[in-house]
């Protein structure tokens, strides 16, 4: 018997909602490294640091 993936324990609805959420993010991430590059801030920065590790943990086993 094959063991299932980690992701595919969770409730149908919460697991359609978090690939919402993920396919929200690749443009949110994009939208803020062109605004971190044009004026820098502090919020700027966490903000485009949070969003990349959000995509990068999605993808992690």
């Amino acid at each position: 018997m094959k063991r299932r993936a980690e992701k595919s324990k969770l409730h149908w609805r919460l697991r359609k909602i978090i690939d919402m959420f993920h396919q929200l993010l690749l443009p949110l991430i994009i939208f803020q490294l062109i605004r971190t590059l044009f004026l820098p801030t502090t919020l700027d920065v966490i903000l485009l640091t949070v969003f990349v590790a959000l995509y990068i943990i999605y993808w992690m086993p």
